[in-house]
């Protein structure tokens, strides 16, 4: 592995086309999978917890693990830069339409008269429309302004500061993802102080779980920046978020 002192300090734009990364499409892999499981394994529970001095509190068991599609992406815009995240996100942007779609064939098929799961595979994989667009579109939008922020405060600290920059981008990213989940999946269903009560408890939630990650997130990319041997900065980068190109 390369010292740290010698990692290369790269513009995205200019001098990646030819670089090979060894562990990118495994960063891939991983944050499609934690995105899948999370909608489809977390989505399906709800839990309940008593917090000292909080009170009773509600969640989706997924909260526990979809943070973890952030912590990713940090690594990811941190490491390979924007554009090489941007190309991640819709890997799993394209993976979770796929997830919908095949979930409701699959529910819609007519059960064959030997299986009587048919009911709590329904309760479990019966997908709501609605929820579904709300979480495809807010999960675009809030990992795109995640990465977004990630890169420019890069450029801004020069590099230093990760912690600033990991958390600062969850603030924004978390923040875009709970405005645009709740209002779309819950409003006019749920009261509107409902909807409000819970997306600023679990926008919170994800703040501070990915801000006690912050350990985490630092020793994935000083190990990938000494393995990869780059450092990117995305001073020259096109951020348009309507494309794949890395």
């Amino acid at each position: 592995m390369a010292n740290l002192s010698n990692v290369e300090k790269l513009d995205q734009a200019a001098d990646l086309h030819d670089h090979r990364f060894r562990y990118y499409d495994l960063c891939m892999s991983a944050f499609v999978a934690i995105l899948i499981c999370s909608n489809l394994i977390g989505a399906a529970k709800l839990s309940q917890v008593d917090l000292p001095f909080i009170g009773t509190q509600i969640f989706g068991a997924g909260i526990l693990f979809f943070p973890l599609s952030y912590v990713l992406g940090d690594v990811l815009t941190e490491v390979y830069g924007y554009a090489r995240a941007r190309r991640v996100i819709w890997a799993g942007f394209a993976a979770v339409i796929f997830m919908a779609v095949m979930s409701w064939v699959v529910v819609a098929l007519p059960p064959a008269d030997i299986w009587t799961g048919q009911a709590a595979y329904v309760e479990v994989f019966g997908l709501t429309p609605r929820i579904v667009f709300a979480s495809i579109v807010a999960f675009w939008a809030g990992e795109l302004a995640n990465a977004f922020v990630m890169a420019r405060m890069k450029v801004w600290t020069q590099g230093k500061h990760l912690w600033t920059r990991t958390i600062g981008s969850t603030v924004v990213g978390q923040g875009v993802d709970s405005l645009l989940f709740y209002p779309i999946a819950f409003l006019g269903v749920w009261t509107t102080g409902a909807v409000v009560t819970v997306l600023i408890t679990n926008y919170f939630l994800k703040v501070l779980w990915e801000a006690i990650l912050t350990p985490v997130t630092y020793g994935i990319v000083g190990i990938l920046k000494r393995i990869e041997g780059v450092d990117v900065y995305d001073r020259d980068t096109n951020f348009t978020p309507f494309s794949v190109r890395s």
